[in-house]
């Protein structure tokens, strides 16, 4: 009787045994594919607006670290609106200075209501977002950090349900 038991302690010990390698071997895939699979090369910044108000000459400016710069990068701008928001479009001027001594300005216009007044952008609940795309495939000569600039154009000193405004950056695809 007593030899039974210890084999089926031994039968014990090695289903022990395979259990604890199994969640080992899993613990360690977990860390690897966390850390491995995480793309460090996507960034986002976001300037909230306590009020929901954009003051005209209240110039955001965003500062992305950038690493890698093998890789092209796509760069948006996103907006949150609120039903305050009244206008067809916001319009903005976008300046982006790389680190290595590049100056990129373009004027851009988001559409956000129609000319009857319906929101053209993704609304859930109180808050509407729109993207528009600022650069694609953007090609960085130097590591460092990529300035952007963001000033409001709409023209009235406070431009009324606009959330936040963000930025986003990341890798082309290409």
């Amino acid at each position: 009787m007593s030899l039974k038991f210890q084999s089926m302690s031994g039968i014990n010990n090695r289903i022990l045994i395979k259990q604890a390698a199994f969640i080992f071997i899993f613990i360690i895939m977990s860390v690897l594919c966390g850390t491995g699979c995480k793309n460090s090369d996507n960034k986002e910044l976001y300037h909230k607006f306590p009020n929901r108000n954009w003051a005209r000459f209240n110039i955001l400016r965003f500062e992305i670290p950038v690493i890698n710069v093998e890789k092209l990068y796509n760069v948006y701008l996103f907006a949150c609106f609120s039903p305050e928001f009244q206008y067809e479009k916001l319009e903005f001027n976008m300046v982006m200075n790389t680190s290595a001594g590049e100056e990129r300005i373009n004027k851009y216009e988001m559409n956000v209501r129609s000319k009857s007044g319906t929101f053209l952008v993704n609304c859930k609940n109180d808050s509407c977002q729109e993207i528009i795309l600022l650069k694609r495939e953007l090609n960085l000569a130097k590591s460092g950090i990529l300035s952007i600039e963001i000033e409001n154009l709409t023209p009235r000193l406070k431009t009324e349900g606009i959330i936040g405004v963000g930025i986003r950056m990341v890798p082309s695809g290409k």
